[in-house]
């Protein structure tokens, strides 16, 4: 038996082959049906390498960009992540139409675009300098320098004069090359308990949402509004769109309005728009298009949100622990995410029963209004403030000092919002001192 596409908007995935029964005689494996582990294999590894990508992807934007704009560059770059997933249902229609390709051809090509794109992104890559701030807390303060004084040269060429940082807003640190993980664990749970909290509520509830709605789109449309499999992709497109204008559009407010408001406008209104859309869905009264349109509503909040969620965890915490910090949190939020296609196609069921799955998207708003709330009341204003503003360095000299003798017009002590804690040991290099040369990446 060959492989067979699954028409679904958000992939392109082959169905699993239906198992041999039992004969006296043993019938040949059908074509194929060796090689599905070779697919779930290299699917795996292409998923490691995508969340990698995530670490590597916030750690540099939020360490390059002034922190005027940090918010609206971070959350604009994590958006366009659906104008790929538009691209890929555009391409469903094309790599998925028996007419064009052979139906064991047409899914493999579909994947074959990855690779390709991948490959482009590596050349890419050369035109983004290595981060000061990694590169001093390292020890390698010349190359740190030349970094630096490279982006002030190109910004006096286009923009002007660079903005000098004072001497009195330097600081002095002690390069810091490793940080074990018992260390990583002590900043993540003794320094910070509420900025940990604050991460993993909005990365697992905007992955839980996601994925539940995401991997269960098609099958509601085709079960519960009899949208033919092959115009289910037309319906992503809105939703699409939606997710992809939201960062766009609102990223500049979580750097002038702040961040915690925000969030509780993001997570929350698109917690009330699918509460909304699914009292309708259960009471029947609303077509497939719709739902598509309160979905792309309730998604262009959501996904502005969902995207600040990156930003907020790399935010947080000691830029040593940054990378790790965002990988920590990503896998943890996968695990939970994953839940979410399993609870809503159980509820889905045979697509004759709405109630099952009105309660599944009841649950959905829940969790996102949930996250709203918790990120307002423990969450920190990140907004327009330099990363060692709001989380000291693990490399900062005299940093117990620095936290339990700092007080802020709030009255919470040090930089870290009253989280305090021991900052572990550091290596015995020569300190140095950054932050006269700051302006570039600060302004």
């Amino acid at each position: 038996m060959a492989l067979r596409p699954a028409r679904t908007p958000q992939a392109v995935l082959p169905h699993a082959p239906d198992l041999p029964r039992r004969h006296a005689r043993r019938r040949p494996h059908p074509p194929g049906e060796q090689w599905i582990w070779f697919f779930f294999v290299f699917r795996f590894i292409a998923g490691s390498g995508i969340g990698g990508e995530y670490a590597a992807i916030n750690s540099a934007i939020d360490e390059l960009i002034p922190s005027h704009y940090r918010g609206r560059v971070d959350i604009a770059i994590n958006g366009t992540y659906w104008a790929g997933a538009a691209l890929g249902a555009f391409g469903n229609l094309f790599f998925l139409d028996n007419h064009i390709f052979a139906e064991g051809i047409g899914w493999r090509l579909g994947f074959f675009v990855g690779p390709v794109l991948g490959i482009i992104i590596i050349f890419l890559r050369r035109g983004v300098p290595e981060s000061p701030r990694w590169l001093m807390t390292h020890g390698r303060q010349e190359e740190a320098e030349s970094t630096v004084q490279g982006i002030e040269d190109r910004v006096e060429r286009t923009t002007g004069p660079v903005k000098t940082v004072p001497d009195s807003k330097a600081i002095e640190i002690s390069p810091l090359t490793k940080v074990p993980i018992l260390q990583l664990l002590r900043v993540f749970v003794l320094e910070y308990p509420k900025r940990t909290i604050v991460g993993l509520t909005m990365m697992i509830t905007q992955s839980f949402l996601y994925n539940a709605i995401f991997f269960t789109y098609a099958l509601a449309l085709t079960n519960f509004y009899h949208v033919p499999k092959e115009q289910t992709s037309w319906y992503f497109f809105p939703f699409a769109i939606g997710n992809l204008l939201g960062p766009i559009l609102l990223g500049h407010l979580f750097d002038t309005w702040g961040r915690r408001k925000m969030v509780l406008l993001t997570y929350g209104g698109a917690g009330v728009i699918l509460l909304a859309s699914s009292l309708l869905f259960q009471a029947n009264a609303i077509t497939a298009i719709v739902q598509a349109i309160f979905w792309s509503a309730a998604f262009f909040l959501a996904s502005a949100g969902a995207s600040s969620a990156y930003l907020t965890v790399s935010e947080l915490f000691p830029l040593e622990v940054r990378s790790r910090g965002i990988s920590f949190f990503f896998s943890i939020a996968q695990i939970f995410g994953a839940l979410g296609p399993v609870i809503y196609g159980g509820l889905i069921g045979d697509g004759h029963n709405r109630t099952g799955m009105a309660v599944g998207y009841y649950i959905g708003a829940g969790v996102m209004i949930l996250g709203g709330i918790i990120t307002f009341v423990l969450g920190v204003n990140a907004e327009r403030k330099p990363l060692e503003e709001v989380a000291d360095p693990l490399s900062l000299a005299n940093r117990q000092q620095r936290r339990e003798g700092w007080t802020d017009p709030k009255g919470d002590t040090g930089a870290n919002a009253g989280e305090k804690g021991s900052s572990g040991s550091r290596s015995g290099a020569d300190p140095c001192r950054a932050g006269h040369r700051r302006a570039s990446v600060e302004s």
